[in-house]
């Protein structure tokens, strides 16, 4: 089969290279979440919870940012994040209470979530002021690795991460 463009034919097996070379080019952005290491050794630890957990919320000191752009990701994923999670979150589910995670920062900060479903799930300004919250109303059980962005560069922010399951910050 060929097909006429700009005055010359082309074969059916061009078209098929280009619409491949295409494709990878589109997909060259799914890939980009590979740069994130959610195997890596978390940056500021981890913790087993299990539904019901005191004290809540269960805080963590990190500095936020990283030199990898979270926009890479895809989504509403922004801000600039760390290769490796800044903390690693194994959490036993079982109840009817939702699993809220959030930042508190006096910086924009952004979040970036791998839930043990293998999704991303990101946020930027839905907790309190700029402050970043994402919310899982039925948490499965398992790893949640968390990553603390800063929006608009790759400078490090005092930051808390909130995990709770009554309120975010």
């Amino acid at each position: 089969m060929r097909f006429y463009r700009k005055g010359k034919f082309m074969k059916m097996n061009s078209i098929m290279a280009a619409a491949v070379s295409a494709t990878i080019v589109a997909l060259a952005g799914v890939s980009a979440a590979e740069a994130q290491n959610w195997q890596a050794n978390p940056n500021y630890g981890s913790v087993s919870l299990r539904t019901g957990f005191t004290p809540d919320p269960y805080v963590v000191n990190v500095m936020s940012g990283g030199t990898i752009n979270a926009a890479g990701i895809g989504g509403s994923c922004r801000g600039f994040i760390s290769n490796a999670p800044d903390f690693d979150l194994y959490f036993t589910g079982g109840s009817s209470l939702p699993l809220l995670i959030s930042v508190a920062s006096n910086a924009d900060t952004t979040l970036v979530v791998r839930a043990p479903d293998g999704l991303w799930y990101c946020d930027d300004d839905s907790g309190q002021g700029l402050n970043p919250a994402v919310r899982f109303n039925n948490p499965r059980s398992g790893l949640y690795d968390i990553w603390v962005g800063t929006y608009g560069n790759a400078s490090n922010q005092p930051s808390q991460i909130n995990i709770s399951e009554l309120y975010s910050q």
